[in-house]
């Protein structure tokens, strides 16, 4: 059975010692992409997006000092914690998302307290353009050759050249098709329900499906951690559980509020039409 075999450059464009990789334009431009996505939610809701500019440096420096970390700390600390200064090295690559997603999230909090947003609108509306930025890192990542794959006979495999002759799932493609969905899954919430209902259930709904997807899709991955535990689950899986349950108790809280809300509402104009 023949395979595609994947054997791209990560190297777009190279000017002596400057280096301009697939990953980092796609990792950027993921992020001016969501800016024009948030401009326009501020616009529909009367907001002045004059703010946004600033937000957009807040949001990048988060992901980046918390997704660095989080590799750092939770993937490979016995190195990082023996080499310390490694850890400002983020050019050699080596970034986990669920400590990208911390980041943004004390970001978005010292962002609102400073230019006296509500924290709770911008969490749940950044969420959106948030998944798009899923996608495009997961292409950056296919562009590395990196987040691999266990080996493969399906039709779909993918040979890595740059790494070996295996096929492999090719998980980065995986992730980000399911990321694409939650994307438009979102953005029809945010479009069908209420201004107060999209704040409450939106940020619900993104760890759920995100951290779902990647608890499911690590049973396809080769390990990343260096250190192996006893217990059945990959590193990434057991990161996931947190924002998995955090997501579940969001959405029902949300729905319980939303349905006491109507439930209070409809007794008002029972009591006044009475």
């Amino acid at each position: 059975m023949e395979h595609l075999i994947w054997n791209v450059n990560p190297i777009l464009l190279e000017l002596g010692p400057l280096q301009l990789r697939w990953y980092g334009l796609l990792f950027v431009g993921s992020f001016f992409l969501g800016l024009m996505i948030f401009q326009r939610i501020y616009i529909r809701e009367n907001k002045d997006p004059i703010v946004l500019d600033n937000l957009l440096i807040y949001v990048m420096v988060g992901a980046v000092i918390g997704a660095r970390l989080m590799h750092c700390l939770a993937y490979e600390p016995e190195y990082y914690l023996a080499h310390p200064l490694e850890i400002l090295k983020v050019w050699k690559g080596g970034l986990a998302s669920h400590g990208g997603l911390l980041g943004v999230i004390v970001a978005l909090y010292i962002f609102a307290k400073r230019y006296n947003e509500s924290f709770f609108w911008l969490v749940s509306r950044i969420a959106i353009p948030g998944a798009l930025v899923g996608v495009f890192i997961r292409f950056g990542n296919l562009f590395n050759s990196e987040i691999l794959g266990l080996p493969s006979d399906k039709p779909w495999a993918i040979i890595f050249q740059r790494i070996d002759m295996v096929p492999r799932h090719p998980v980065q493609l995986y992730e980000a098709f399911s990321y694409l969905l939650l994307f438009v899954i979102m953005l029809a919430i945010y479009r069908k329900v209420t201004p107060l209902f999209a704040t409450k259930i939106l940020p619900g709904v993104f760890l759920t499906y995100m951290f779902i997807m990647r608890f499911i899709l690590e049973y396809t991955k080769t390990r990343q951690a260096d250190y192996s535990t006893e217990l059945p689950f990959s590193t990434g899986q057991m990161l996931s559980i947190p924002f998995i349950l955090v997501g579940i108790t969001w959405i029902i809280w949300a729905l319980l509020t939303r349905s006491a809300r109507r439930k209070g509402i409809n007794s008002t104009l029972s009591f006044l039409t009475s």
